[in-house]
């Protein structure tokens, strides 16, 4: 008992020490900050950055992790690991089941049918020419949208971003840009202004949420048409292909072919009135090369960072995650865009430290998620794995449904990670809603290549793991489906189409992430103990002396400040 009352004694007078060597800290801290930049790469898995190094260049990946603190163990706590789904709990710092992002599409129970996550049909999209072309959109979920108006509405939390315009009374400067209009939006919060990449013409949008119409710098720069100067180039190797670490990598039946893309380097872009061609660029290093430079072109014109109020800039990055759904993190290609991602960072930090000051400057990268080998490539290696059609699972949820409780077609709908059944059937039946899930469940998580299938409904009666842990936190009520599918390590649930990897799973090599904060005077130092991403939004907050998000389930990372 007197040891058990000196430990306690200890530890509260540790953290009140802690707590004014930080106050300190985050006085001196707020005082310098010009501008909070925070790079997120879509699909960047944490190892990859190992991986790859030795053919790094000075002042980008290497900048950061000879300079600034580098978390090597962050993981992802939530299960279903997309796109939005990451950005939001970046943004955040909550869990899904908070932020109410729970997927990239979610089944619409009162409309009937899907919804995408940051549609809004109040605030459509501002044209930026008249001779749009339809092209295809580039990610199965953005097809399944309803409409083509964007805003952060759905978004059930407040971000980092969004206190920032609250602690210094609307004067700070909020912009989010990226390749994926959800990584933009995300991170620009309600608050700030938010512009991406269009499939449709190569052009940088917004929406009516942000603006009546395009800010002067940002017409002059579409006008430009500068994606239209890579028709009939191709995306080529940037360093002599023997000195890459996966130049055998470069052609494998397994991959995607995009409409003539190819699967080996080089690789077309095609004509301008392609309707792919926009696409194709997004699919390669330049995507993010036009990221950078529209980038620039903002920094500039709304004049970032040069007062004592600070600015914040999102820069999401796409190009790794396009390139990995067709090629797999494992291909040649996956090498070169990173590599060239390495230069293009080395080139924003030059820019930033010539404007602002990388001394000024606080900057943090992470990912959304990572991503996971093809099965293809892990049954090579000797992993036996495979692809799961989803038909079949519908198939054995029926056969449930219809078997044990005379219900013909007792799904509803399914689109990964989540199976929401038909509640007006199973009420007519006079049946438990949670006798039903729990069925379905554990016939599902006998079905080959399915590790767990998890009733929302039953939640407490299962026994405690991460992973139902993680699910857990995936949970929103009005959102997610009656019953979470998780596929075995390295099986693909996946829909037909023609992308070849994915992410999505709640394994380690899709929460593993990098966590890296640098500039504005931070020390250097490698980090191995767990951490999470949940942790980024406050430790930004507190290093600008403010309170965290409203919703932030995270906690600030000390040796950010020590």
């Amino acid at each position: 008992m007197v040891m058990s009352s000196y430990k306690f004694i200890s530890v509260l007078l540790f953290a009140l020490l802690m707590q004014l060597v930080t106050s300190v800290v985050y006085a001196e801290s707020k005082s310098d900050v010009k501008l909070v930049l925070q790079i997120t790469v879509d699909g960047l898995r944490a190892d990859l950055i190992n991986r790859y190094q030795k053919n790094f260049t000075e002042g980008g990946f290497r900048y950061l992790m000879e300079e600034g603190v580098v978390y090597t163990n962050a993981h992802y706590q939530h299960a279903n690991t997309e796109t939005i789904v990451g950005h939001t709990t970046l943004a955040t710092g909550a869990f899904p089941s908070i932020h109410g992002m729970v997927g990239n599409v979610w089944f619409d129970r009162e409309a009937g049918e899907l919804a995408y996550n940051i549609e809004d049909p109040d605030s459509p999209l501002i044209p930026t020419r008249k001779d749009i072309v339809t092209g295809e959109q580039l990610d199965p979920s953005q097809k399944l949208s309803r409409t083509k108006g964007r805003s952060p509405d759905a978004i059930l939390a407040a971000t980092l971003s969004d206190g920032l315009a609250a602690y210094y009374v609307g004067r700070s400067k909020i912009f989010g840009v990226s390749g994926k209009d959800r990584s933009a939006v995300a991170m620009a919060g309600h608050v700030g202004k938010a512009f991406w990449y269009s499939t449709n013409t190569g052009d940088m949008v917004t929406s009516k949420y942000y603006y009546d119409d395009y800010p002067q710098w940002a017409s002059d720069w579409n006008a430009l048409r500068k994606a239209e100067k890579h028709a009939g180039t191709s995306w080529q190797l940037s360093n002599e292909k023997s000195t890459y670490l996966l130049a055998a990598q470069d052609d494998r039946p397994y991959e995607a072919d995009l409409k003539g893309y190819g699967r080996v380097f080089p690789h077309p872009f095609g004509k301008v009135d392609d309707k792919l061609f926009p696409t194709r660029l997004l699919v390669s290093p330049v995507g993010d090369q036009l990221l950078l430079d529209f980038s620039k072109t903002l920094i500039s014109a709304e004049q970032l960072g040069q007062d004592d109020i600070p600015d914040y800039l999102s820069i999401s990055f796409s190009a790794v995650d396009v390139v990995n759904h067709f090629f797999g993190p494992s291909s040649l290609e996956n090498e070169d865009v990173v590599l060239q991602l390495d230069r293009t960072l080395a080139d924003l930090f030059k820019y930033i430290d010539k404007t602002v000051g990388l001394k000024n400057t606080l900057i943090v990268l992470s990912a959304d998620h990572g991503m996971a080998d093809m099965p293809e490539y892990m049954t090579e290696q000797g992993y036996k794995v495979g692809r799961i059609k989803q038909e079949k699972l519908i198939e054995i949820a029926n056969e449930v449904g219809k078997k044990q409780f005379a219900i013909d077609k007792v799904v509803r709908f399914f689109f990964r990670p989540y199976m929401y059944l038909d509640e007006e059937k199973i009420s007519k039946a006079k049946l438990k809603q949670s006798d039903v899930e729990r069925a379905i469940a554990a016939a599902l998580s006998e079905s080959e290549g399915i590790a767990l299938a998890v009733p929302s409904s039953g939640f407490s009666s299962l026994q405690t793991s991460p992973v139902v842990e993680q699910i857990q936190r995936n949970f929103h009520p009005s959102r997610s489906g009656d019953i979470y599918i998780a596929q075995a390590p390295y099986w693909f649930l996946f829909e037909s189409g023609p992308i070849s990897a994915m992410h999505g799973s709640p394994w380690r090599y899709d929460t593993h992430v990098p966590i890296i904060f640098a500039g504005a005077g931070i020390d250097s130092e490698v980090v191995h103990r767990l951490v999470h991403p949940v942790d980024v939004a406050p430790t930004i907050a507190n290093f600008l002396g403010m309170t965290p998000p409203s919703s932030a389930q995270g906690v600030p990372l000390v040796e950010v400040f020590e």
